[in-house]
């Protein structure tokens, strides 16, 4: 079988020093990879080059990304040649378009005007108290998955956090639907659920995510 997986977190550039990013350390796709790994598939693992990474291995191919371009750009070919995309990578909702200064946004008498411009300095000036970001949204890549390749069987990932349980399970369920995924894992930082179609299954620790990932895709696969 061969596998998709995603991990880590992209960072969307501010300018040529700067970039805005999340936490994510990668290691729970790295566990996920070496599940498979050691069960015999090939896995291609999309990641960052500060996450963190499963050992060497011969059906381990590795492609490391920066931002959600990279990542579009990188996914679309593989996604149709994969059986199955566990996609666990926390990918960056917005991307930075242009920085101002404080001065010249309240100067402004059109706030649009801004969203046409980019940096175009290598380092945006400090000198300012208090800088204004614009950011404009990020494809959501998930969605384009069964786009790509109908067949291939997806795993996504939803994080909310200072929700209800509920509102979680929701949201996740929601999120199944749209995206025609097998299991959407849904986690608020202090708990994780697998949601499947017809069951959820909570789950304690990053292992046992993946364990349990394992199970499901390997006893599906055998039917």
């Amino acid at each position: 079988m061969k596998l998709l997986i995603t991990s880590g977190g992209t960072s969307e550039k501010i300018d040529q020093v700067r970039s805005i990013t999340n936490h994510s350390t990668g290691k729970l796709g790295a566990l996920i990879a070496e599940s498979f790994l050691a069960r015999g598939d090939k896995v291609t693992l999309v990641t960052t080059q500060s996450a963190v990474k499963p050992a060497s291995h011969p059906n381990l191919t590795i492609q490391i990304i920066k931002n959600v371009q990279d990542l579009l750009e990188t996914m679309q070919p593989l996604v149709k040649t994969h059986d199955v995309l566990i996609h666990s990578m926390a990918v960056s909702d917005y991307t930075p378009i242009y920085m101002a200064g404080f001065d010249q946004i309240t100067a402004s008498q059109d706030l649009t005007e801004f969203l046409n411009k980019t940096n175009v300095q290598g380092k945006i000036s400090s000198q300012d108290d208090y800088q204004v970001l614009f950011l404009k949204q990020t494809p959501k890549i998930i969605s384009q998955v069964k786009k790509w390749n109908p067949n291939i069987r997806l795993i996504g990932f939803k994080l909310l956090v200072e929700v209800s349980k509920e509102k979680l399970l929701a949201v996740a369920r929601a999120s199944l639907v749209k995206n025609q995924a097998e299991i959407i894992v849904a986690n608020d930082l202090d708990h994780a659920y697998l949601v499947k179609q017809d069951s959820v299954i909570e789950a304690t620790t990053k292992e046992e995510i993946a364990q349990l990932l394992l199970t499901h895709i390997h006893a599906k696969d055998n039917l």
